[in-house]
């Protein structure tokens, strides 16, 4: 080992991702822990509405997480470019919402990676693609 290198290099990030400032911290706080690259809303000096989140997440390459229905409807119906979309619903406990996130980015990661919408909630995961 050369001197001054760590014995084992950080993994990279799993999925460049964008939180909304509605989702819940425990979320926030297991996405960061399961090693994805999150940026914040509520880090942000003043909240942009969503349209300018869809699109700021557009252009940095970051799929939005949310538990605001409106993105989804703005992703679908208003035609904003995006880079993928997930949306938890807030009918589940903090606890069920983390699990929830962090199984629909790991079994959906590549259909969220072409701009897909996955609306996760207490009954199950829908899915659609552009």
């Amino acid at each position: 080992m050369a001197r001054g290198w760590p014995a084992k290099p950080a993994p990279p990030p799993k999925m460049r991702l964008l939180a909304d400032s509605c989702l819940h911290g425990a979320v926030v706080q297991a996405l960061r822990q399961a090693g994805h690259e999150l940026d914040d809303v509520r880090s942000w000096p003043t909240d942009p509405g969503d349209e300018a989140v869809l699109r700021r997440a557009e252009v940095e390459r970051r799929v939005v997480v949310t538990s605001d229905r409106d993105f989804g409807e703005l992703a679908v119906f208003g035609s904003v470019p995006h880079a993928g979309v997930l949306v938890v619903m807030p009918d589940m406990t903090a606890a069920e919402q983390v699990r929830a996130c962090l199984a629909a980015l790991s079994m959906h990661e590549a259909a969220l990676a072409k701009g897909a919408l996955v609306l996760v909630n207490a009954r199950g995961v829908r899915v659609r693609t552009q």
